[in-house]
């Protein structure tokens, strides 16, 4: 799936789209007529519908002999027929890429072979064929067959497949690294995989049907903006319908064809044509971004949320205390507190201790020390003691937490130094943890490990709180600590002490209060808020609980992706907004281009009407139906790309949107009407 993804970005990159997708999609758009898929999009009905009766008045013509209009009709035949193909051309654009990675998934399902575990030993069958509750193994440059968790060995897995990722990853029987996704790679070792999911019902099942989106449910806004457009058709078709007995009395003759290509016009045809090209796109640009969501849904609620609840370690910060300053007792020089911090740190592979070595050699240039000249031997960290060390000759170096290395100074006959207590609840208010480090009887002082923010992060919450977005971080941090990372990384709100309990509450009170709320999670622990929240984003690395329980599964297990989610549904709803707007401007001012030129002979006063002093009313009518066909394939790239992003409130999205398409949908067919009918005459075709 990655080298289709990277494709399409690359064609996207140039402005372009992968010729095999284009030539697809051409196809697709000819099947797409077919009435029963035609109808879920009812504007576009009607636009074949007229066509359809416009075709019949020409064959019937064509037989009887009647010649009178016969090339009007024809090309307003042939403008219908290609408006509608125009729209069903932007749907199956927006379908061809997930059809392309549907057809890379589905080839990998197909060809991969399962080793299935049995009594009598292994049994090879087609991966589709595996049931929950099978057992198979896995080895070296083996595809995983299904979606399951590894119940013995321990591996390293490719699932660029799936993430895109190139790096891999361990997984293990036991822990919360246990659950592998089918279509995956062995790199290393063996594993045995208990399956947990039925045929059909895999991840690789899910994100096949998702982007050939087969199950692409119409989101509530969307149902309601279509329940708009097909009130102004029927508006406008009372409209158009009225204009016959009203040419009659004028006596101004106007055919069926041409009240047939008068209501296509008005009616709202660029949005109807592009809404389904513009929610698929939205579900696409999450899966460009490694996300899978749900559903269409999922994307749009995204874009109406108000409260994100966001996890501290590994969202906010960068999942890892540092250390980041060295503290020494009174008497004590830095570079001894340096000198004994590293070298009880050498042997500590926790991103704690690498960090304390890391430190020192930046600040004090203690490097390359040499572990065997040295003699040292290395005291592990013990949950009982709360401290680590080294002990080399006569040397016996301690750090850990300051009660514990109190107690440790205590019982060598030493004490603590003065006013370090003091230093480390300095330490603890800022946000950090200190740890204290002692030789032998005397106290060396203390290192401050912090909680790194994230670069950007507040920059982020700036834009998201401009948005009218309230960020809340969760941490399972005393309230003391959690206050001050709260302060750095500039979230509204913060939860310390956090149990999946207290997750929930939060979120049904966010909810009674009428907010949309949007939160990341893990663990089975998170499954509970993960569900009840409107938005749930669950890492792919997590457990299958989690990702059952969210709507949205991040395939790159990155929590801060839950603010990409937010920008990619905001995007959607702002892309159909500005569409809209543009649309229903469009067909106001088509409205008064195009009435003033067919009724002006019989009414001379119109001419004050007719700015645009448009050839003959014929000419009128084709160039209005040519100009209503190629807006939509104008604005194509728009609605797949959707409108450039920008972290503002709704009133300045709302002043912007009627600023540019508003004004520029009034202004846009009286010029495009006004060059195509300058065109009709140099071909003479006004005149038909």
């Amino acid at each position: 799936m990655s080298s289709i993804d990277n494709q399409f970005a690359d064609k996207g990159a140039k402005g372009g789209i992968d010729r095999t997708i284009m030539v697809q999609a051409i196809k697709d758009s000819f099947i797409k007529l077919d009435p029963r898929q035609l109808w879920r999009n009812p504007v576009m009905m009607v636009v074949e519908i007229g066509a359809l009766l416009i075709s019949f008045f020409i064959v019937r013509d064509l037989f009887s002999g009647q010649t009178t209009n016969l090339a009007l009709n024809i090309q307003i035949a042939v403008w219908l027929w290609i408006t509608v193909l125009f729209a069903t051309f932007a749907e199956a654009v927006a379908e061809g890429r997930g059809k392309a990675q549907a057809a890379n998934l589905r080839r990998t399902r197909r060809d991969t072979i399962a080793k299935k575990l049995v009594s009598s030993g292994i049994e090879k069958i087609p991966a589709p064929q595996l049931k929950q509750g099978d057992v198979v193994l896995i080895e070296v440059g083996d595809t995983i067959p299904s979606d399951g968790e590894v119940i013995e060995g321990i591996a390293s897995v490719d699932e660029s497949a799936i993430t895109g990722e190139s790096a891999p990853v361990i997984r293990e029987s036991g822990g919360d690294r246990n659950t592998v996704t089918g279509g995956t790679r062995v790199l290393s070792d063996w594993i045995k995989v208990r399956i947990t999911v039925n045929p059909g019902e895999t991840f690789l099942d899910r994100m096949i049907q998702l982007v050939e989106g087969a199950k692409r449910q119409k989101t509530p806004n969307e149902i309601a903006l279509i329940i708009l457009l097909i009130g102004l058709t029927i508006i406008f078709l009372l409209a158009v319908v009225t204009l016959e007995p009203f040419a009659i009395y004028s006596g101004t003759q106007v055919s069926v064809p041409v009240l047939l290509a008068l209501l296509v016009c008005l009616i709202p045809t660029t949005i109807g044509g592009l809404l389904s090209a513009i929610g698929i796109a939205g579900i696409d640009r999450m899966i460009k971004r490694n996300m899978l969501a749900m559903s269409g849904r999922a994307v749009e609620a995204a874009g109406d949320v108000d409260v994100l609840l966001l996890d501290k370690t590994g969202t906010i910060t960068l999942g890892n205390r540092m250390a980041t300053e060295f503290i020494p007792a009174p008497g004590v020089s830095p570079e001894k507190l340096a000198d004994a911090a590293q070298l009880s740190s050498l042997a500590d592979e926790t991103p704690e201790g690498r960090s304390i070595t890391v430190l020192a050699k930046n600040q004090y240039n203690l490097r390359e020390r040499d572990i065997t000249k040295l003699g040292a031997v290395f005291v592990p960290f013990s949950a009982h003691t709360r401290m680590s060390g080294v002990n080399i000759g006569e040397r016996e170096i301690r750090k850990g937490a300051v009660e514990a290395i109190e107690k440790y100074l205590q019982s060598r006959g030493g004490t603590l130094s003065p006013g370090l207590k003091e230093s480390a609840n300095d330490i603890s208010r800022k946000g950090g943890t200190p740890l204290a480090v002692a030789e032998n009887d005397q106290t060396l002082g203390l290192i401050h490990l912090k909680d790194v923010v994230k670069g950007g992060i507040k920059e982020r919450f700036g834009d998201l709180r401009r948005m009218g977005i309230k960020t809340v971080m969760i941490t399972g941090d005393n309230p003391l600590t959690a206050a001050a990372i709260a302060a750095e990384a500039g979230v509204d709100d913060f939860l310390a002490e956090a149990t999946p309990e207290a997750k929930l509450k939060l979120i049904r009170e966010y909810q009674e209060q009428g907010h949309l709320v949007a939160m990341t999670g893990d663990g089975t622990n998170d499954a509970p808020a993960l569900a009840q929240a409107d938005v749930g984003v669950a890492m792919n690395s997590g457990t299958q609980a989690a990702k059952e329980a969210g709507n949205i599964v991040d395939l790159d297990s990155n929590p801060t992706k839950l603010l990409e989610v937010v920008e990619i549904g905001k995007q959607m709803l702002i892309t159909r907004g500005s569409l809209t707007t543009f649309s229903i401007a469009n067909d106001v001012a088509k409205y008064f281009a195009i009435i003033p030129a067919l009724f002006v002979a019989a009414y001379p006063e119109l001419s004050a009407l007719n700015i645009m002093h448009l050839t003959t009313p014929n000419s009128a009518i084709l160039s209005a139906v040519i100009f209503n066909a190629l807006i939509i394939i104008a604005l194509i790239p728009l609605a797949l790309r959707g409108v450039k992003y920008r972290p503002v409130g709704a009133s300045a999205i709302l002043q912007r949107n009627m600023l540019i398409y508003g004004v520029g949908g009034i202004i846009a067919p009286f010029i495009g009407i006004k060059l195509i009918d300058i065109l009709l005459v140099l071909l003479g075709i006004a005149h038909i």
